[in-house]
């Protein structure tokens, strides 16, 4: 059972820094070398030195070993390394990670990376290949002899119940991904920059696997980010306006499996999400009112859809014309549909440029921004804020 009380995580770290390399189809370089670009580049802007530096996470399913990293980069003794499983679902969790390691104590100062070549190298667009036997892969044995073999097929069970339930057709999902190629056309960093598209183009990009078009289903980049957390205290003294981690959170739901969730009481919504989205609101004390800026994992635009209406955005079926409204700006970097898939991580850094007032599509004013990491899976989300 999830928490029933608010954590006191939230208001104790920072993200003081962020750095990534460019976004591309070919980097032409070794994923190392592409993680260490992101991150010596993030400990510039945090206006530290790689001395300073003493922890350090990353996801499983990454061929940057955290102390190989951290070797390279040029750091030097390690008091803390962790990893976070389930893909884009770690994206948030390892800041959370960070900033627990931060708070208690065990390190000071935490670098956060993601880098991988996904499109000229592993694609996991590709799905399933080569697995060595386990628990978890049991649970794609009852869905891989029925044609079930990548990740837009099983996402595309999940979007034919939502669009059934509510009356709804796949033209719904095309408000995502005409906000995030506005916002990425804006974006000299975005692979899709200076292309927006139309209702009428999403409407006419070929099926991948119906209900999904072409244009629901988001890129394969190759590239790296990092960021870096500290103590809101440390934070203050360094160059850049630190993003507090108001509230950090991780969930998965009942019945959870990795994207193939579809023996549960309803496939329309994303219990996961739901678990980290109570918990976020609690520790925070905010709601869906207070925030400025919203940063929804976007591999798959019906799942944010469903994640608006796990956090209580709109209601159960409301969420494509919640986007159509723009009553909340929405993925402004471009998402992963636009700008890159970095797995999220870009995600987190483009909530910090709203916070420091430096986004390419700034939200006046914004305050607070959220995060959310990879959904269909066990997931987890931040909420970031302003410093005082």
């Amino acid at each position: 059972m999830s928490l029933h009380r608010a954590d006191s995580l939230g208001g104790r770290a920072a993200v003081v820094g962020i750095g990534a390399t460019e976004f591309s189809k070919d980097s032409g370089r070794s994923e190392l070398k592409l993680a260490v670009e992101a991150v010596r580049a993030a400990i510039e802007d945090a206006g530290l030195s790689p001395a300073d530096v003493d922890g350090m996470v990353t996801f499983t399913m990454d061929t940057n070993p955290e102390i190989t990293v951290a070797q390279a980069a040029g750091i030097g003794e390690l008091s803390f390394f962790s990893r976070v499983h389930y893909g884009g679902g770690a994206a948030c969790a390892t800041v959370q990670q960070a900033a627990l390691a931060v708070a208690a104590g065990v390190a000071e100062v935490v670098v956060c990376y993601r880098a991988f070549n996904e499109r000229s190298g592993r694609r996991f667009g590709s799905g399933v290949r080569q697995r060595e036997p386990s628990a978890e892969g049991a649970a794609l044995g009852w869905n891989l002899p029925f044609g079930l073999l990548t990740p837009a097929s099983w996402v595309a069970m999940t979007a034919r119940r939502y669009l059934h339930t509510h009356g709804l057709t796949p033209e719904a999902f095309g408000q995502v991904a005409v906000a995030g190629r506005r916002h990425a056309a804006r974006n000299p960093a975005a692979y899709f920059h200076g292309r927006p598209i139309t209702l009428d183009d999403h409407a006419s990009s070929r099926w991948i696997v119906e209900p999904l078009r072409l244009l629901d289903c988001c890129q394969e980049t190759d590239g790296g980010q990092a960021l870096v957390v500290t103590s809101v205290e440390r934070a203050r003294d360094l160059p850049r306006p630190p993003a507090v981690v108001l509230a950090a959170a991780q969930g998965a739901g009942r019945a959870q499996e990795q994207m193939t969730s579809y023996y549960r009481d309803d496939l329309t919504g994303l219990p996961e999400m739901g678990v980290v989205a109570r918990q976020l609101w609690r520790t925070s004390g905010l709601g869906p009112g207070d925030i400025d800026v919203g940063i929804l994992y976007d591999h798959f635009t019906p799942y944010v859809l469903m994640q608006l209406e796990e956090f209580g955005f709109c209601g159960r079926g409301e969420a494509a014309e919640f986007v159509a409204a723009d009553a909340l700006p929405l993925n402004t970097h471009g998402g992963q549909l636009g700008e890159a898939y970095l797995h999220g991580m870009n995600g987190i850094a483009e909530a910090v440029r709203q916070l420091r007032g430096t986004s390419v599509n700034q939200t006046a004013g914004a305050a607070r921004a959220l995060v959310t990491a990879g959904t269909g899976v066990p997931t987890s989300a931040l909420i970031l804020g302003a410093d005082g």
